[in-house]
């Protein structure tokens, strides 16, 4: 049984949430709303396990280190094969 939820979405939020709803159950589905949690989790709270130069942890996606770089390359890979299949 799901719990109902109440809350203001952006016309963008309400597309993806229904573009999530829409998508069949099956195993695919599993597999996707993983995904876009663990995605949406580290764009969040990046908090990178290498440390910076300082020696300080990072803790933001808007420093240009190599682990969020490589997770931006990741993420445009993936949408490029999108448009081709």
């Amino acid at each position: 049984m799901m719990n109902a939820v109440e809350t203001l979405l952006s016309a963008e939020e309400w597309g993806l949430v229904s573009s999530l709803r829409e998508v069949p159950d099956s195993p695919l589905r599993g597999r996707l709303l993983a995904f876009v949690g663990e995605l949406v989790g580290f764009a969040r709270e990046p908090s990178c396990w290498r440390v910076q130069a300082d020696g300080a942890p990072c803790a933001t996606a808007q420093v240009a280190c190599d682990q969020c770089q490589q997770l931006m390359s990741l993420v445009e890979g993936l949408r490029a094969r999108m448009r081709q299949v």
